[in-house]
């Protein structure tokens, strides 16, 4: 069965929908059954992608009220932006077929509360592949920092740094993926940088690449 195709704007208002069905509770868990692993063997076609952090705390298909098949799911711890993150996104708009990419950043990040840790002249050295994540974020905190001046060690605003590292993921995305820049001009694709809130469940947009018609 070939799933219709969607455009951005179908695709952003198909995940909306299911998150505030997630934050009303009145979820449909759907195509979770037999009949849809039966129907999804040989293929897939995805309604989105989403790129986000590897807390155990979100997961995609819940908090947006899907099921089996319906989203291209990357994580990692603090959403950071590598080679193979890079081309499995990629894989997702050129193979899989994908028109929207959502970035999703969120509140109370223990990769980002590790990376203003680290941003102390006295704190203590991560081992080396956590420390390449926080590394990673290390540029958000010190921009934020700046904007305020405050001397390393003095932020203390975790939200803030993970919005900012969150608009950073989208850039260097884009930057570093010709292939998703010129879906993006092309009028392919969109990519959505957004913030989930734990308590609440919201799924809040502060960057939008490409056309929306909301």
């Amino acid at each position: 069965m070939t799933a219709p195709t969607l455009t951005p704007s179908d695709a952003w208002r198909r995940m909306k929908a299911g998150n505030d069905r997630f934050i009303e509770g009145v979820q449909r868990h759907p195509r979770q059954d037999a009949e849809r692993r039966s129907e999804i063997e040989s293929s897939q076609s995805p309604q989105a992608a989403v790129f986000g952090c590897a807390d155990s705390r979100i997961a995609a298909e819940i908090i947006f009220d899907k099921g089996l098949g319906d989203l291209f799911v990357v994580r990692n711890a603090g959403q950071v932006i590598s080679s193979s993150v890079i081309g499995s996104l990629e894989y997702a708009v050129e193979i899989v077929g994908v028109p929207l990419i959502v970035v999703l950043s969120h509140d109370n990040c223990g990769a980002v509360s590790a990376a203003l840790e680290q941003d102390h002249p006295e704190s203590t050295p991560l081992p080396p592949h956590i420390a390449a994540i926080t590394d990673a974020i290390a540029p958000a905190v010190t921009r934020v920092r700046l904007s305020r001046g405050l001397k390393p060690g003095e932020l203390d605003d975790p939200e803030a740094v993970g919005q900012e590292h969150m608009r950073d993921t989208v850039s260097v995305l884009l930057a570093s993926s010709e292939l998703i820049s010129d879906a993006v001009a092309l009028g392919k694709l969109a990519v959505v940088g957004a913030n989930y809130t734990l308590a609440e469940g919201r799924v809040s947009p502060s960057v939008v690449i490409g056309a929306l018609d909301e």
